[in-house]
């Protein structure tokens, strides 16, 4: 049984921002007024607009002035170098930056799942997988109740799609780098969102836990989700994502991936 404890408390702030303490920036988020088709589950208005979207660090320009659509059900790759503002720009259609201009529109009413990398987790924590993957039915449960019998069944059944079933009473510093992104997977499911952002989310992973996960942000993609991912593999973006982002800061070229890519190497 996976019962509320402080430990999934602190984890569930890191990982939903909006019920972290303290300031809580968050762009501007309007209802597109789209509506469900009745195809792909759903998620018919999981669109995103930027509208010259600037985000500073100080002094540092991290984004500037990033305009443009991920139209509802797409799936892009958002490539770059290093410092070229890819994961602010999650950040910032995730809400969890501050904009110092322009605005982030999307669907109030849709769920958004945002995973950063793996470095940003504490692995210390004394957290165990199946607690981990619950945090993704936090709205089911919030801090003041266990979760309840549905849920942990859910757990049980995300975690045997991504081949964690005998791992759950792990802890997350006792597993692999490639374990944890399956657990951290297994825990997008729950969330069950309309769109999903994905920092570097194939990074120091072994070959099999490749395909699973790329299996799973296939399936997003098949039913109709926003799925944006941070990537670095060229040739894994030219063979699975039809849509391509190339940021230098600023928008350099976003569309069709077999003509935005190759402004990479320009």
């Amino acid at each position: 049984m996976v019962n509320l404890s402080p430990r999934m408390t602190y984890l569930a702030r890191f990982y939903h921002p909006r019920l972290a303490s303290g300031s809580r920036p968050t762009p501007g988020v309007f209802d597109l007024g789209a509506r469900s088709d009745g195809q792909g589950g759903g998620f018919a208005d999981g669109r995103v607009l930027l509208r010259d979207v600037t985000v500073r660090y100080g002094r540092r320009i991290a984004l500037d002035t990033v305009s443009g659509e991920f139209a509802a059900g797409s799936l892009t790759a958002v490539v770059g170098v290093n410092g070229a503002g890819k994961s602010t720009l999650l950040a910032a259609i995730a809400g969890v930056v501050r904009l110092a201009s322009g605005v982030v529109n999307r669907a109030a009413r849709q769920r958004l799942a945002h995973l950063p990398q793996l470095a940003a987790m504490d692995l210390g924590y004394p957290l165990t997988v199946s607690e981990l993957i619950t945090l993704g039915g936090w709205r089911e449960f919030g801090p003041f109740r266990s979760p309840r019998t549905a849920l942990r069944e859910r757990v049980v059944q995300v975690a045997e799609t991504v081949g964690l079933a005998g791992r759950l009473a792990r802890r997350i510093g006792e597993i692999s780098a490639g374990e944890l992104q399956r657990a951290l997977f297994a825990r997008l499911i729950l969330q069950d969102a309309a769109v999903i952002l994905l920092d570097e989310p194939f990074a120091s992973v072994d070959a099999q836990t490749l395909s699973v996960l790329l299996d799973q942000v296939i399936e997003w993609h098949r039913e109709g989700r926003t799925v944006i991912a941070v990537l670095h593999d060229l040739d894994l973006v030219q063979a699975h994502f039809p849509s391509t982002l190339v940021l230098a800061r600023h928008c350099v070229a976003w569309g069709a991936t077999e003509v935005a890519l190759p402004t990479m190497a320009a």
